[in-house]
C-alpha cells in the first residue's frame, strides 16, 4: 500500500465538526421568585418542564431538558417581565452564565462571579451532586394542570 492510497478516508477541510459545542448536561434558571410552587406554576403555564427548587436567593428552575435552556430562560423572563433571570448551563465540566430580561438574552456573565455568592443547593444541582427531585421543597411543573397553576399563582398574590 502506497502513501497516496487512502481508500475511502475523507479528510475534512476544517476541524469545526470536532470542536462543536456539546449540549449542556445541566441547565438552571435562577429567579427572584420567592417560592418554588409559584415558579413551578408559572413554568407550567409557559409549557416549560422544570423542577422548581427553593433557595435563599429565589426559586431555581432546574430544566428537565437541559438543551432547552435558552428557550426556557426566555419564557421564564417573559413571565417575570422586567425582572432579570440568570441561565446557568454546565457543559463538559464548564459552567456558563447569561442574563435574560423580558424574553431576550441581555448579556453573558462571568460564571465565577455569579456562583461566588450562590447558595450550596445551586452548586450541588449544577455539579450533579444532588438530583433536583431529592431537594427538600421541590415542586414539579410537569403534570400541573392549568387550573391548579392559576390557583397557585393567585394564592401567592394575596
Amino acid at each position: 500500500m502506497s502513501g497516496d492510497d487512502l481508500g475511502d478516508l475523507q479528510v475534512p477541510d476544517d476541524i469545526s465538526g470536532l470542536t462543536a459545542a456539546q449540549p449542556p448536561s445541566v441547565a438552571v434558571v435562577v429567579t427572584q421568585v420567592a417560592v418554588a410552587d409559584a415558579l413551578a406554576a408559572a413554568c407550567s403555564l409557559a409549557s416549560v418542564d422544570v423542577d422548581a427548587v427553593p433557595s435563599p436567593v429565589g426559586a431555581l428552575a432546574v430544566l428537565r431538558d437541559p438543551a432547552a435552556g435558552p428557550a426556557a430562560a426566555g419564557a421564564v423572563s417573559r413571565l417575570l417581565r422586567q425582572v432579570p433571570v440568570v441561565l446557568l448551563e454546565r457543559r463538559e465540566g464548564k459552567v456558563s452564565a447569561s442574563q435574560w430580561v423580558g424574553g431576550a438574552h441581555e448579556k453573558d456573565l462571568p460564571a465565577g462571579l455569579v456562583l461566588s455568592g450562590a447558595p450550596p443547593v445551586l452548586e450541588d444541582l449544577l455539579l450533579g451532586d444532588v438530583p433536583a427531585s431529592e431537594v427538600e421543597g421541590v415542586v414539579s411543573s410537569v403534570g400541573l394542570s392549568r387550573w391548579k397553576a392559576m390557583r397557585l399563582l393567585a394564592s401567592h398574590r394575596r
